[in-house]
């Protein structure tokens, strides 16, 4: 995986269903987690432009795994490589732009920092590692993305 692999319209890339893996670790107590599932891009239920993003799984934390699943929005940015990144009730998450392959991003959260690295590496693999640093989170989420329709 030595180079970026440019996206020239991001939504198209995206759509369709992904397997994801996710590894979770707690810088602060040193505890680690995992998350094993789907996640599926594909055309909002309500119609409109964009792609609905709806992952869903297993998490593992502490030796107790539970279901887990979340919901985003993907709306077109200003140009075919963009993306406006919004949560399910369409609150602002961030931007995203994978015209060269790779993207830095940041969102706030109370006193907290997320910051996204999303990395293209071909067709049909991803990775996102967010760091979350802050008086409430001191974290590092890494998930990949593998392609299966």
């Amino acid at each position: 995986m030595a180079g970026f692999w440019p996206v020239v319209d991001v939504l198209a890339y995206l759509a369709g269903d992904w397997h994801v893996e996710r590894s979770v670790r707690d810088l602060a107590g040193a505890e680690e987690g995992s998350f094993s599932g789907t996640t599926v891009f594909g055309a909002p239920e309500e119609g409109g432009a964009g792609l609905l993003h709806h992952e869903s799984g297993t998490f593992v934390w502490r030796g107790a795994a539970r279901p887990a699943e979340r919901t985003l929005r993907f709306l077109p940015g200003g140009r075919p490589g963009l993306a406006d990144v919004r949560f399910a009730d369409g609150r602002p998450f961030h931007d995203l732009d994978l015209t060269s392959g790779r993207h830095v991003t940041d969102h706030p959260c109370a006193a907290d920092l997320y910051r996204g690295e999303f990395t293209v590496f071909d067709a049909d693999r991803w990775r996102t590692v967010w760091r979350v640093g802050g008086p409430a989170k001191d974290l590092v989420l890494t998930t990949d993305y593998t392609r299966t329709g």
